[in-house]
């Protein structure tokens, strides 16, 4: 099985090949690419040395699957170079998530409708994954006709220098700020670009991905994303109504079922889902499930994920395991 790791050096790239290496993926090969002005640097996996290498010496060296999170220009510049010679692309940016003959992803959710010709694969964005994997079964059982979401999105969800941006001002350094205000004690109602709509990007990811990805276009979803000084895991706030009445035991018991989810809901003992504790896992965590009185067949949630692992990094190695599961590649 020869890898190759596009965006080798990032935060991202570099969480992948550490959760390949976790899970014992059958690698024969790993191919590290970054930019130019990383080539030449090293990286350890499996207890090797591994040199980084430019995205034309990969796509020379064929790889079997190539992981990707560079950024959607590199994606869109590079990534079905690789695919149109038998290379299977699974792309972590949002180039060609809403693309209508590209596959979206979450394994738990939809990886059965992956077929041996999808040689491009999208990674869902980060705040999707997590919702989409708590909303599906509760979509096939109850039937979900509206979801309200808030987000509580960590730095590291921007990248390294919003990561730096943060831990600069928690130690008084004064240094170039990625975000457009200080982050430190302090929100920011502003994950991504605003578009015309008055929306973020990323709102807008969450309502067009999940609708994609729950393959239910008449599906009502308004989100609010906002940027917090946490540096890692995502939370959100989630209000849906269903078409149809539920019994909160049972909806307790469907997601404690649910693979890929953790149930944390026994307020009364503090015991709830928090970023402190998702860090470095991979399931999504659940809680403070109550039913909202204000409006019929309605439900709160609580959901937290880390963000570059189940968010990102593990939901693609995911997406490469099933593949060789099926024997499609490998």
């Amino acid at each position: 099985m020869k890898l190759s790791v596009v965006g080798a050096t990032g935060l991202v790239g570099s969480k992948m090949i550490e959760i390949l290496e976790e899970r014992n993926f059958a690698v024969s090969e790993l191919l590290a690419v970054a930019s130019d002005k990383s080539v030449g640097k090293t990286i350890i996996f499996n207890k090797k040395k591994h040199s980084v290498i430019n995205i034309e010496e990969a796509i020379s060296r064929k790889p079997d699957i190539a992981l990707f999170s560079a950024g959607g220009e590199t994606s869109k510049k590079w990534a079905k170079k690789f695919s149109e010679q038998g290379t299977f692309v699974i792309d972590n940016s949002s180039a060609w998530r809403m693309e209508p003959d590209i596959k979206l992803i979450v394994p738990e959710v939809n990886a059965d409708i992956l077929q041996p010709n999808d040689t491009l694969i999208a990674n869902p964005n980060c705040s999707t994954i997590q919702m989409v994997i708590t909303l599906a079964p509760l979509h096939l059982k109850y039937k979900i006709k509206r979801v309200i979401v808030s987000t509580y999105q960590s730095v590291s969800g921007s990248g390294i220098k919003a990561v730096k941006q943060l831990e600069n001002e928690r130690t008084g350094k004064t240094e170039e700020k990625f975000y457009p205000h200080k982050i430190d004690k302090n929100c920011l109602p502003h994950c991504d670009d605003f578009t015309e709509s008055g929306y973020t990007k990323e709102e807008l990811k969450l309502i067009n991905e999940t609708r994609k990805i729950l393959d239910d276009q008449n599906l009502m979803i308004t989100a609010t994303a906002v940027r917090v000084p946490v540096t890692g895991g995502h939370s959100e706030s989630v209000n849906i109504e269903f078409e149809n009445d539920f019994d909160l035991s049972d909806v307790r018991e469907l997601l404690q079922n649910t693979d890929g989810v953790i149930l944390q809901d026994d307020p009364l003992n503090n015991i709830y889902p928090m970023p402190s504790f998702a860090e470095e896992k991979d399931e999504v965590f659940v809680g403070r499930i109550r039913r909202d009185f204000s409006q019929p067949n309605s439900l709160n949630l609580w959901i937290v994920a880390d963000n570059l692992r189940k968010g990102a990094a593990t939901n693609a190695v995911q997406i490469a395991e099933y593949l060789v599961k099926k024997k499609f590649v490998g």
